[in-house]
């Protein structure tokens, strides 16, 4: 098994620029992940080989972004029973919308979680979080490490002058 924890997903390389703040911010907190770019209309076959193999890797989570009929993580949440947070990505004329509406509706038995249009930067702290609900010393270090995160938010807020 790899120290791999998170898995992020998204159905085109257009999707990078958005997807690319749950990576960043789960490297600033010490969580392994990985980034692919699989589609769940036109490489149905290799996104339910990569999510199969998901758990035997280690990761713990999946976040999958997905912009128009935003099916992705629907479909990688119904091809496993890892956590699977959805990020809607404003790429229609709708402005995310119907992605937002497409990852949050899904049908019972099969929830996907989600986050704000273009939130990809929670979705990683939410996937961290996640993994710090554990009791392993992995668990502990990211709980920390989110702790100090928040502390230096509030530090920010404070030293604040208007």
């Amino acid at each position: 098994m790899s120290n791999l924890r998170v898995a992020i997903m998204m159905g085109s390389d257009s999707d990078l620029p958005v997807m690319k703040e749950a990576s960043e911010q789960l490297q600033s907190l010490g969580v392994t992940n990985e980034m692919r770019v699989l589609s769940a209309h036109r490489t149905p076959i290799e996104t339910a080989e990569y999510v199969k193999g998901l758990e035997a890797r280690g990761v713990k989570v999946i976040i999958a972004g997905a912009g128009g009929a935003a099916h992705l993580p629907g479909v990688v949440a119904s091809l496993c029973v890892l956590p699977v947070i959805g990020v809607p990505i404003n790429a229609t004329p709708l402005q995310g919308v119907d992605a937002l509406y497409a990852i949050v509706q899904m049908p019972k038995g099969i929830p996907v979680a989600s986050v704000a249009i273009g939130g990809a930067a929670n979705a990683g702290i939410l996937a961290a979080e996640i993994i710090a609900s554990g009791d392993s010393d992995e668990a502990h270090n990211t709980k920390k490490k989110l702790l100090e995160a928040r502390e230096e938010m509030r530090k920010k807020v404070l030293g604040k002058r208007i």
